[in-house]
């Protein structure tokens, strides 16, 4: 009998031996493997943390010890070792458990994450409340992995830090990846650490020398790894990093090596203030395909759980991905002209910049897990007379909002930025749905908004925003959603648009819809139903929402007494709002209906099942369309 299933909160984990930890950990990685099989997620960072995980829970009290787990890809062992592993089977699907930790779902999870870079922050937090609390007891500790920690708030949480004197622990997860391999300083910087020639042999030496060539630790080992730090920054030549910032350093050590991690650990935490435990992991372990091929084992989807491949689904036929459109366009421009570059923070693959990468990888910038940055990167690039192609997914971009104000809008700089993952996004859930750009963006002054009905749309607008940025125009954003188009024969010689135009693609009674982006397609394929039925109304692909196309409403707002606006981002602020505002402007009698995200937090799911939800399915929207007409 396994021990696992007789696991369901980590008291349980407790009454084991450290002896039986390695079984432990070998049941609970192949849970991880046979159920994420079957139900996807994010396996790769999971299978790399199993060991930590469990000595975690083992040697902290939690939920009494804080425990924040950054972004939370990594997560899953610690939901199935809090109380979930019955649940587990719902991970990430329609009314089940999400996919990243969460407050409200279990009082283990202690900080609700999904975005990178917030962990150190939060626990941080935690720390002071609780030493103004007066409780000096309590363990505090952020799991960071190495891509998170190029984050710039990680840095601003340890420079605070430092000028405080609280009892917490950074573990520093290092397994050299974020989602697409990790880039920057910081990642050379761990990596001098880590292969030191000098260090590790005088290391390696010192281990063999006391402990007898036995290689089980003892408390000369112990004593010796206490002064470890010293050592470390005599032979790199330097000071040590984080000991620069006020943190003890402790490591590297083997991640994997879970009754060597729950010793040290049970060591750190008798050892008041600030630690840096820094863990070697490998991403995808024990599963070998996902070990070799880490990026794509991030989340592979569905896979043989005994061999690892994948099982796909046939694609022949199909549209092409939103993602793949923009890549292949953005080539075609490069080629073309030099001064045509691409950004992306740590989403080269999601976004498709790697189809440009591989033929000029001298114009990718992969600026590692940094919105802000980003942005104002490709303002410089743009102030420079280049022009800068910046991919950044919705929920992300958010973080970029004041550099968009501040770096980019106020200088009228020609940035154009493609929005990837707008609207509904599926299973990653609340943190991830891209709700909201359309209303915080149209808001700021001196910027242009649209969004494409289909992939020649798209390929039109990128079109557009490139000459627009040629003659020194106004920054350009382009937003679309996650996954295929509409269209198998998508590759259409790209032509410009007028910008703020709008296109009529049907005309009727009583009616119109005006829809923004990929929605429209379920708006036509709903009037298409009732045309059928002799129910016809007006349809326009409003395409830009900002500047809105006001000769276009004055026609239809004089020929349709009923005006209903379908986009997918909120209902406030976005083409709802603007419409509103116009017909409240010019005191307008024209009754406004509106199909958009509800003004709450959309859960994860399939997209089906919350376009459902939401009101955005066909069968929805043309009940909506026979409601108003009633």
């Amino acid at each position: 009998m396994g021990y696992l299933e007789n696991i369901e909160t980590p008291a349980d984990l407790r009454k084991l031996s450290v002896d039986q930890l390695p079984q432990l950990c070998d049941e609970l990685r192949q849970f991880i493997i046979e159920q994420t099989a079957k139900r996807p997620g994010h396996l790769g960072s999971s299978l790399g943390m199993v060991e930590l995980t469990v000595a975690l829970h083992y040697v902290f009290d939690t939920p009494n010890d804080k425990l924040v787990w950054d972004v939370g890809h990594q997560a899953y062992g610690h939901k199935i070792l809090t109380g979930r592993k019955n649940q587990f089977h719902t991970n990430r699907t329609y009314g089940g458990i999400s996919g990243f930790p969460r407050r409200e779902e279990s009082e283990y999870d202690a900080f609700g994450t999904g975005h990178s870079s917030t962990s150190i922050s939060a626990i941080l937090g935690m720390a002071m409340a609780a030493k103004m609390n007066g409780d000096s007891k309590r363990s505090h500790i952020a799991v960071i992995g190495d891509g998170a920690m190029t984050g710039g708030m990680a840095f601003e949480a340890m420079n605070q830090a430092a000028y405080r004197n609280v009892n917490m622990m950074v573990i520093l997860n290092d397994n050299k990846m974020s989602i697409d391999s990790s880039t920057g300083a910081m990642s050379k910087y761990l990596l001098k650490i880590t292969a030191s020639p000098a260090y590790n042999r005088f290391k390696n030496h010192l281990w063999n020398l006391f402990t007898f060539k036995s290689n089980q630790s003892n408390k000369i080992t112990d004593f010796f790894g206490g002064i470890g730090n010293g050592l470390k920054g005599y032979l790199l030549g330097g000071s040590n990093w984080f000991q620069s910032l006020g943190f003890r350093y402790f490591g590297p050590a083997d991640g994997h090596d879970v009754i060597h991690l729950v010793k040290t650990l049970q060591s750190l935490k008798a050892l008041p203030g600030l630690k840096l435990f820094h863990v070697q992991t490998l991403k995808g372990k024990g599963l070998d395909m996902a070990e070799k091929h880490q990026t794509l084992f991030h989340a592979p989807g569905k896979f043989n759980p005994d061999t690892g491949q994948l099982i796909s689904s046939n694609t022949e036929g199909m549209p092409p991905k939103y993602q793949d459109v923009f890549g292949h366009t953005i080539l075609e421009f490069a080629r073309k002209d030099e001064k045509v570059v691409g950004i992306t923070p740590a989403m080269a693959t999601g976004c498709s910049l790697t189809i440009m990468d591989k033929e000029l990888p001298e114009r990718v910038f992969d600026v590692g897990i940094a919105e802000q940055h980003a942005v104002t990167f490709s303002a410089g690039l743009a102030a420079e007379g280049y022009i800068p192609f910046c991919n950044i997914y919705s929920s992300f971009f958010q973080r970029g909002y004041d550099q968009v104000i501040h770096d980019v809008a106020l200088q009228k700089l020609p940035v154009i930025f493609c929005i990837d993952r707008a609207g509904l996004v599926g299973e990653d859930g609340a943190t991830h749905q891209g709700s909201f750009d359309l209303a915080f963006l149209r808001l700021v002054p001196d910027i242009i908004i649209a969004s494409p009905l289909n992939e020649h749309e798209l390929r039109n607008m990128m079109l557009t925003a490139y000459h627009n940025a040629k003659n020194g125009g106004l920054p350009f954003v382009i937003r679309y959603p996650r996954g295929r188009g509409v269209l198998v024969d998508w590759h259409n010689e790209p032509e410009d648009m007028e910008i703020g135009k709008s296109k009529v693609l049907s005309v009727g009674e009583n009616l119109v819809v005006l829809s923004l982006g990929p929605l429209g397609n379920n708006v036509q394929d709903a009037i298409q139903q009732l045309n059928a039925e002799g129910v016809h109304v007006g349809h326009v692909d409003v395409r830009f929402l900002k500047p809105l196309d006001e000769e276009m409403l004055q026609t239809v707002l004089a020929q349709y007494p009923n005006v209903l606006t379908v986009e997918d981002g909120t209902e406030k602020g976005g083409l709802f709002s603007a419409v509103a505002e116009y017909i409240k402007e010019h005191q307008l009698d024209n009754k406004l209906y509106h199909v958009a995200l509800p003004d709450r937090f959309i859960q994860h799911g399939d997209i089906p099942s919350l376009y459902k939800e939401v009101g955005f399915d066909v069968d929805n929207i043309k009940q909506k369309i026979k409601e108003i007409l009633s």
